[in-house]
């Protein structure tokens, strides 16, 4: 056990001095299982788990998802995405916010990235909700916050790495993670209500859009709906796998993009070693993650934590109580996807034994590292707008995304005290 607590304290110690988290972990997951039975053993160890999950058909389903999201990006949707969404409920107080958790949602939904979401939308909404006069504390916040559900809505590169470092079935990650997904959408949009109603300054009525305008408006939105019915709907009706659906919504993002003459065979090469550069950064994490998993196995930690909740008769209630609060004191200090892969398979061995859903679970910790991305020092969304946005005081953004980190914890609490809320869709398909 000791061992175990040593190498997680190893892993901080280096990623804080920037060492980045794949290679920390794959430093520290060798250098234990060395200590413990061997350098020879240790790289055999290394190789034979690198080479197993390279060879893992489920693995590919990562980069098609990756890809997928690097087209839509490249087609330039998110406009029409957020003149649609404006044109509709931009003459509400507050309605550009609204659009912009709108367009966020849509968006979200087949790029499957919350930093994606929050960089792209900073651009197209941001200017606007000023130019309306727009307190920047909620045009700033919405977008920062509107942006984790890129985490939640299907498909979500998190779910994803879940499934594969606990082999749960992504197809059910995805179909689990819809209700949670449009629920916390609605609380975003609640949360926009109250806030300009309390104070009617922070976001002003807009001009109303005649009827022609916001019907023709819908040209721009039917591609991405379709992208998302083909996909989600070949899932739910069993028609391909999670890793075909994967290459189908690449192949559909593509050909849209193409359509639409945004991706030449330049922007088509260089999406290419996008997607690979981010792939290979995923994998890296991912290798180091499996390794060091190994590292805690062996050390016994695993095993000693869950004969201490079985003797302890720790109820399923209070493993979640505790997971819950590691996730949200580690959050401030850990970007959200590096905690996940760090915790996910040890926390996934002491779910099982106290009966809790691994589909459940996943969804639950992919809602907790959400409220990561936006709690300071280290909440990647807050600092994503802080990027785009620079004359805009960080202090600003952080006060505009806490009444969203409150909503967010609502959503949890809701799909705690009723997880039929995230497995009820599960049965049906």
């Amino acid at each position: 056990m000791n061992i175990a607590l040593a190498g997680f304290a190893a892993v901080f110690l280096l990623a804080f001095f920037g060492v980045p988290l794949g290679i920390a972990t794959l430093l520290v997951g060798v250098g234990g299982f060395a200590l413990l039975r061997g350098l020879d053993p240790a790289l055999e160890m290394l190789a034979q788990m690198i080479m197993d999950s390279s060879a893992n058909y489920g693995m590919s389903v990562l980069p098609m998802f990756v890809l997928m999201g690097v087209f839509v990006q490249k087609a330039d949707i998110v406009d029409e995405l957020y003149a649609a969404a404006n044109a509709w409920v931009g003459h509400l107080r507050g309605g550009l916010a609204q659009a912009t958790v709108l367009s966020c949602a849509l968006f979200a939904a087949i790029s499957g990235s919350s930093i994606a979401t929050a960089a792209t939308m900073s651009k197209v909404s941001i200017k606007p909700m000023r130019g309306l006069g727009y307190d920047d504390r909620l045009s700033t916040g919405t977008v920062a916050s509107a942006g984790v559900l890129g985490v939640l809505i299907p498909p979500s590169v998190p779910l994803v790495v879940f499934g594969l470092l606990t082999e749960t079935d992504i197809r059910k990650l995805f179909i689990a993670s819809v209700v949670p997904g449009l629920l916390l959408a609605a609380l975003f949009f609640l949360t926009v209500w109250i806030s300009v109603r309390r104070n009617p300054a922070l976001g002003p009525a807009g001009p109303k859009q005649p009827t022609a305008v916001r019907l023709k408006s819908l040209k721009g939105v039917w591609p991405v709906l379709a992208l998302f019915t083909l996909i989600m709907g070949g899932l739910y009706g069993g028609i391909f796998t999670a890793t075909e659906s994967a290459g189908i919504g690449a192949a559909g993002a593509f050909l849209f993009g193409a359509a639409r003459r945004r991706i030449t065979l330049q922007v088509f090469i260089a999406s290419l070693v996008e997607a690979g550069k981010t792939t290979a950064m995923i994998f890296t994490i991912i290798f180091g993650a499996l390794v060091f998993t190994n590292l805690i196995t062996l050390s016994g930690l695993t095993g000693q934590l869950v004969a201490w909740i079985q003797g302890g008769s720790m109820s399923a209630t209070g493993v979640i109580l505790s997971i819950g609060l590691i996730y949200l004191v580690m959050g401030c200090f850990m970007e959200g996807m590096g905690l996940m892969l760090l915790t996910a398979p040890l926390f996934a061995a002491i779910a099982s034994q106290v009966g809790i859903d691994l589909v459940w679970l996943g969804v639950f910790v992919v809602m907790m590292i959400e409220i990561g991305m936006l709690t300071p020092p280290v909440g990647m969304n807050l600092f994503t707008v802080k990027a785009m946005c620079p004359e805009v005081p960080l202090s600003t953004i952080v006060r505009g995304a806490m009444p969203f980190v409150v909503a967010n914890l609502v959503a949890v609490v809701l799909v705690c005290v009723w997880p039929t809320l995230a497995l009820t869709p599960v049965s049906w398909f």
